[in-house]
Parts: structure tokens; C-alpha cells; sequence
């Protein structure tokens, strides 16, 4: 029974390593699909990293949609990083003066408090996509309002743009990092006190 399970084991372990039938199908697919190594955000030292497979072998309508979500998320812990360090040097809203900062005040909120940040995040939902159909890239949710953006160059556009990515990715780390320290009991130690 012991060998038959040894047997077993490695008969498993080397059919990991043999080619499966779904490479030829997936080399040909990989072939028509777009080069996304020029695109923003695909640079040194990675490149395009994509292990998991996530854009199905470089299917730009995958890929598009994909960026659109790392920019929300970026956006989003950019604004929580924000916010996350601006409570915890004491600043508060008016009516929000006994808070307590950090993964805390979940646990001190109200009902109402829940349904405004519900509510305020659906309305942004909402508004804050491409309605117009006009987007330049994905994540461009300008809705016809220019800000200057349509009158630089196209140099200057994608240094913003791979500047924006970047710095989103940051602030994801960081907040996933306050959040760890917080939920540890150590914030204090890497944070100056207020």
C-alpha cells in the first residue's frame, strides 16, 4: 500500500512537467494576441509580468480591463492612505471629533455612518466611469471636462499616466501595510505620535 502511494506521487509529480494538450491551443492564441510589453506600467525590472495568466494569453480587451481596475484600486489607496494618516494625527469632521483613528473606528461607527460611506461609494461608482464613451485609455473618466489634459503632448501624457499607475501601486502597499501594523498593535512604531 506505502509504494503503491509512493508510485502514485510520482507519477503525479512528473505529468506536472509534461506538456499539456491545451499548448499548442494556447501558443497559437498567444501568437494572435497583442504585444502588451510597450504598454504603461509593463517596466523594468519586470517588464509584463502577468504569471497568473490574467489577460488570457494578452487579450487587450482583457488587459484594458484589468488596468482600469488596478487604477480604481490605485485611487482608492492613495485616497485611504490620505486619509488613514490624516486621522491619525487627530484631524477629524465635525461630528466625528471622538473617533478613533484606524481600523478602529469600524468598530465604533454607527448605522448611519455605514450608509453614508455606502452610499457615497455608489454614487461614485456611478459617476466616476466613462459615461460619455470618449475615454482616451482605460481609467479616463473625464467625461468631456478637460483640465488642460487634451492640450500636452503625447510624451508628457504617458509620463502622468505610468507617474499615476505607479503611485497607485505604492499606495497600495502602503495602506495594506498601515493596516497590518495597525491590526499588530505597532502602528506607533513606525508612525511619529500626534
Amino acid at each position: 500500500m506505502k509504494t503503491a502511494l509512493v508510485f502514485s506521487a510520482i507519477v503525479a509529480g512528473c505529468t506536472a512537467f509534461a506538456p499539456s494538450a491545451s499548448t499548442a491551443a494556447r501558443s497559437s492564441a498567444t501568437a494572435l494576441a497583442a504585444d502588451l510589453s510597450g504598454e504603461i506600467g509593463a517596466q523594468a525590472p519586470l517588464g509584463f509580468w502577468d504569471p497568473l495568466d490574467m489577460t488570457n494569453g494578452g487579450e487587450k480587451d482583457t488587459f484594458d480591463a484589468l488596468r482600469e481596475i488596478e487604477l480604481k484600486h490605485g485611487r482608492v489607496a492613495m485616497l485611504a492612505v490620505v486619509g488613514y494618516l490624516t486621522t491619525y494625527a487627530g484631524n477629524r469632521f465635525p461630528g466625528a471629533e471622538g473617533s478613533p483613528s484606524g481600523l478602529s473606528a469600524l468598530w465604533n461607527m454607527s448605522l448611519d455612518d455605514y450608509l453614508w460611506i455606502f452610499g457615497t461609494c455608489a454614487v461614485l461608482e456611478i459617476c466616476m466611469s466613462d459615461r460619455t464613451g470618449n475615454s482616451e485609455f482605460a481609467g479616463d473618466w473625464r467625461n468631456g471636462f478637460d483640465f488642460g489634459w487634451d492640450k500636452q503632448s503625447e510624451e508628457w501624457k504617458t509620463k502622468k499616466r505610468t507617474i499615476e499607475l505607479n503611485q497607485g501601486r505604492a499606495a497600495q502597499m502602503g495602506i495594506l501595510g498601515l493596516m497590518i501594523h495597525d491590526s499588530m498593535g505597532n502602528l506607533n512604531e513606525i508612525l511619529p505620535t500626534p
